[in-house]
């Protein structure tokens, strides 16, 4: 019996775009990740998500927010570093359309750096990347909520989350595996605790079977939880994404999420990090900095305890986004969504009954569910 303590290394969000564009085409780990990069080089295993695809061509979707992507040779700093895979189940890994994703997965497989997340089909997308250490096997999975990039039967795109078939997978995956982490691409962006719907999910994830779930997409550092003996992150912020809009402190610190697999326990730390700030690349926080975010960070775990805790303030923050929302809802562009922020115009233009018949469709499951069959048929211009 394998009694040796495992190490595995999970980052959050990487952009190789920007000014730290030439190290990764350069491979110039050293000057990417500084003092970071002894954390990947000492791990047993490194994993990151990689929140853009690897394309030269520049065929982007059409979507609402940015179309990333960098260039394929930015695989040259990820390998040198040390990463050994990433998760490509994210709301930007469709950016450049179907020649975005082979062209990200040949890159990887060319330059050995597993991946698992994204493929041709929903088939190959919800493929785990199953990996021996140590004489343990350990999988990885990446699920992404719905967001312009989730794999159908026949078109590329991202693993979803969609709780019938993620559950049947964790179920055959528990037979074959001794750990399973799960990275979940979802939860509302610059908010430091879990959705209730994302608790609730995540919880019932580990109830079937999932050891260490991890949530990014946040963009910030969130809060974190231990049920039933098994790890939640609810956000873990960037690793390395320059910005691209605007300036929120949070999005230039993160936490490196630090996993040690032992025969009878899982011991999870958290490593603060710095990134795109007035330099190049990432490294680790200064002692008082990494302070002051730990105990943040520990305040905010220590409220998400409590899931009535969490449904209280998930209702604060929509009816602050009230006015967000309904503008979204009604297609308003972003000049006219900040203009209805202010003045709150949508309710002279929308009368009640209007939202009432808006509130059927949207809410019902099944009015909910004819919508999004006709949006995601090409065929059908709707």
């Amino acid at each position: 019996m394998h009694k040796e303590e495992i190490t595995i290394i999970i980052g959050g969000d990487v952009y190789p775009k920007g000014k730290v564009e030439p190290y990764f085409i350069n491979g110039q780990a050293e000057d990417i990740f500084n003092d970071v990069l002894p954390i990947f080089k000492e791990a047993d295993y490194t994993v990151v998500n990689l929140e853009c695809p690897l394309a030269d061509k520049e065929i982007p979707i059409l979507k609402d927010g940015a179309a990333l992507r960098a260039v394929t040779k930015t695989v040259n700093g990820m390998k040198a570093s040390g990463i050994d895979a990433v998760n490509l189940s994210n709301n930007h890994i469709l950016d450049q359309g179907a020649q975005g994703i082979d062209s990200t997965i040949n890159t990887l497989s060319d330059n050995q750096i597993a991946y698992f997340g994204a493929g041709k089909n929903l088939e190959a997308a919800s493929e785990t990347h199953i990996v021996t250490i140590k004489g343990k096997k350990i999988a990885f999975l990446g699920v992404a909520e719905h967001e312009f990039t989730i794999a159908t039967e026949t078109s590329h795109g991202a693993n979803p989350l969609h709780i019938p078939n993620n559950i049947r997978q964790i179920r055959a995956l528990r037979k074959q595996v001794d750990y399973i982490v799960m990275l979940y691409h979802g939860g509302k962006e610059h908010y430091v605790y879990p959705t209730p719907n994302q608790q609730n999910i995540s919880r019932f994830f580990i109830e079937e079977g999932v050891d260490i779930i991890i949530a990014q997409h946040s963009h910030i550092a969130g809060s974190y939880e231990n049920y039933m003996g098994k790890p939640i992150v609810y956000g873990q912020g960037n690793f390395l994404f320059e910005k691209l809009s605007r300036n929120y402190k949070s999005w230039f610190e993160g936490l490196i999420v630090k996993l040690k697999l032992n025969s009878d326990k899982i011991d999870i730390s958290f490593i603060p990090i710095e990134q795109s700030k007035n330099f190049i690349g990432v490294k680790q926080m200064d002692t008082e900095a990494s302070h002051i975010m730990l105990q943040q960070f520990k305040t905010h775990s220590d409220n998400v305890k409590n899931p009535q805790f969490v449904k209280e303030e998930w209702k604060k923050l929509c009816t602050k986004e009230l006015n967000l929302y309904k503008s979204r809802l009604h297609g308003h562009n972003r000049l006219l969504r900040v203009l209805n922020r202010k003045i709150n115009f949508a309710k002279w233009l929308y009368p009640k009954w209007k939202s009432i018949m808006i509130r059927n469709v949207v809410e019902c499951e099944t009015h909910r569910e004819g919508l999004e069959t006709l949006w995601k048929d090409d065929e059908i211009d709707f």
